[in-house]
């Protein structure tokens, strides 16, 4: 190993630092991280003369952040160490033993919650205080985000807290709202978080506290870094006297007292079997030194204490068979590869297909028929095809084409110039958007219709209930009578979901109706921008223009949306059956910087949408605009920026990064 390797893997690690904790976009998974830094700390074992004080074998990781305080830590918020196998846990216990100078000794496990670290501190019982890990020093205040968790108390139970008292939690985004929020990334256009923990992450950097708790984070404590403030001595006390101070922790079965590694082991496996059922994601289980006069005895090592240590779940792959790859057609006509599998069993269910993305993602991953491939799932939840077993490719394996054709109603389809997207033109007739497009209007984004998933829907589409949208509408109870399946009780609760959401925000109804590249943001730009659903549909291409959350190919669709008569008939059809969409006053801020400001964005940001970006400047009194111009006066520069940008250099006109833009707000 020459030197010039060992700072050449430094600068692989940093970059991916960056990429996790600054992007919130992993390039590669934990174990792939964990494994460049313990080859770097196997080569300053070896050459201890190479090491400095900033190699990220030392560094937490995570960094402060631009826009916030940023606060000491009373008590540094160190990392764990990872395991990753039963015999790295045996390991650890083996060396605590040996420091210890003791046998047998209690230790506390716990569930390693896939999110973010936070301290809170409570004075008098009051949250004061919450600060990120930061670097382990000192990190940033979100005090005003993590007041809007609901599930946190800003005040302790209890008539005689403690004077004092510093929580150390994990604040993570459950599954459900993780699905929600890349579902309106993904209408939007937006790139998708990676997983819930990297959502966690960049909704707690939001400058907006109103948009922080649109995220609907959540949060469990779990120590006190100090506990002579609450005269405790073991860790797994910590818990009851939490849950007595009426903060959220673990329940009784998500943490544990062990004495020796085959019980660690026990408790692992059960917690891994149970993983699938939690509402939030979870990476493995924690196991702490329970005595916690111990903790200082052990102290710590590098950047990680000794008297802890993670025992990390590694994610279950399977292998198995594509036996073919056919095409799904969805609501807007985007026709999507999907890889029919040999059916195998990963974590906990039964996979025989998962999506492929885009003929793109085929091309470079080289996957083709009949090739045996590794699958796994995505954050535990959405299957994945990750790669293929190439060793056990032999002879001729058939490449796979994007069809010319619809395969559900035979129209030839089109790629539009710079689009990765192949669609299907016969919007009116292909009969599997129409039953998209019916699943979209229903779902729980768009009109939010309980009881009519996509079973429900084939079914009526099949009984000839279900032509136009409007038809929902026109549903009776001897309709539903006459199709087979549907009792008395859930013909009622049909009903009156249907009943119940003709009561609407027009946002919802905008997107509910699908119209192309319109999603919940923008929509709910455009709501506000119209204040009313006649308003929405006489917007000219200018006027949406404005609104830069839509942008020049959005403007242009909503224009031609409502210029079809077909599309007219079917909203005055809705209204006229009793759906009444309506707008919602928004708050705006005085005498603030943006305030008669015209702004531009361009390129990807990475603490929020462009929607966001673009309400949080409307909010504060500026326009949003799509295209520069010498009227300009910001244009806010992303990650690959666009045209305008180079359009702004030539006129001169200020552009600013999200730092700044972070500042200005």
């Amino acid at each position: 190993m020459k030197k010039k390797d060992y700072l050449k893997l430094l600068e692989t690690i940093a970059k991916h630092d960056e990429y996790y904790f600054e992007q919130t976009k992993p390039r590669i998974s934990d174990y792939e991280y964990d494994q460049l830094v313990l080859k770097a700390k196997k080569i300053e074992k070896e050459h201890p003369e190479w090491a400095f004080d900033t190699s990220p074998t030392k560094q937490v990781g995570e960094r402060t952040t631009k826009g916030f305080k940023h606060v000491s830590h009373k008590f540094p918020m160190l990392s764990l160490a990872n395991t990753y196998s039963p015999e790295e846990v045996e390991d650890w216990v083996k060396r605590v033993q040996k420091l210890l100078g003791a046998e047998h000794f209690k230790m506390c496990m716990e569930l390693k919650m896939d999110g973010t670290a936070i301290s809170l501190l409570y004075e008098k019982g009051q949250l004061k205080r919450a600060v990120t890990r930061g670097d382990g020093k000192k990190g940033d205040d979100v005090t005003q985000n993590i007041m809007t968790i609901a599930s946190l108390p800003h005040q302790l139970k209890g008539a005689h807290p403690p004077k004092e008292l510093e929580v150390r939690a994990e604040v993570f985004m459950p599954k459900s709202v993780f699905h929600a929020l890349n579902k309106e990334k993904e209408e939007a256009g937006d790139d998708l978080y990676a997983n819930p923990r990297n959502a966690a992450a960049g909704s707690l950097k939001l400058l907006d506290s109103n948009l922080c708790a649109k995220r609907k984070l959540d949060i469990i404590c779990y120590g006190i870094p100090d506990p002579r403030s609450a005269d405790i001595v073991e860790q797994s006390a910590i818990h009851t006297y939490l849950k007595k101070m009426g903060l959220p922790t673990f329940s009784e079965k998500h943490y544990g007292i062990a004495k020796s590694t085959e019980e660690i082991l026990n408790f692992a496996e059960r917690i891994e079997k149970e993983r699938q059922k939690m509402s939030y994601e979870i990476d493995g289980i924690v196991i702490k030194v329970d005595a916690l006069k111990n903790h200082d005895r052990l102290g710590v090592t590098g950047k990680s204490p000794r008297w802890a240590v993670a025992y990390k779940f590694a994610p279950e792959q399977e292998i198995t068979v594509i036996k073919d790859i056919t095409v799904q057609v969805g609501r807007t006509g985007v026709l999507t590869p999907v890889a029919e599998l040999k059916p195998v069993l990963v974590a906990g269910s039964t996979i025989s297909r998962a999506t492929l993305h885009n003929e793109q993602e085929i091309e470079r991953k080289d996957f083709r028929i009949g090739d045996t491939v590794i699958i796994e799932k995505g954050g535990d939840v959405i299957p994945k095809v990750v790669s293929v077993v190439k060793s056990k490719r032999s002879g001729h394996f058939k490449t796979w084409k994007m069809p010319n054709n619809c395969p559900a109603c035979g129209s030839i389809v089109e790629r539009a110039e710079g689009e990765v997207a192949v669609r299907c033109p016969n919007k009116k007739e292909c009969p599997a958007q129409n039953l998209r497009r019916f699943e979209f209007f229903v779902s729980k984004n768009a009109m939010d219709i309980d009881h009519m998933g996509p079973k429900v829907i084939e079914k009526l589409n099949a009984a000839g209930f279900l032509q136009s949208l409007s038809d929902i509408y026109r549903l009776t109870k001897e309709d539903l009578e006459n199709v087979e399946g549907f009792q008395e009780k859930s013909v009622e609760n049909l009903l009156a979901s249907i009943n119940a959401s003709k009561e609407t925000t027009l946002a919802r109804f905008l997107l509910a109706i699908g119209i192309k590249y319109i999603g919940a943001g923008t929509a709910e730009l455009i709501a506000q921008e119209a204040g009313s659903l006649e308003g929405a549909m006489k917007m000219d291409y200018e006027t949406l223009c404005k609104i830069d959350g839509v942008g020049e190919k959005g403007a242009q669709s909503v224009v031609d949306f409502f210029k079809d008569s077909h599309h007219c008939l079917e909203v005055k059809e809705l209204t006229e059956l009793g759906v009444h969409p309506s707008v919602a006053a928004a708050t705006k801020k005085k005498g603030h910087a943006f305030e008669g400001r015209t702004f531009v964005l361009t390129g990807g940001l990475e603490s929020y949408t462009r929607s966001e970006a673009a309400e949080l400047i409307k909010e504060r009194g500026g326009r949003v605009s799509s295209s520069v111009s010498q009227k300009t006066d910001y244009v806010l520069v992303g990650e690959d920026p666009g045209s305008k940008y180079e359009k702004a250099k030539k006129l001169g006109v200020k552009c600013i990064h999200e730092a700044e833009f972070k500042k200005l707000i």
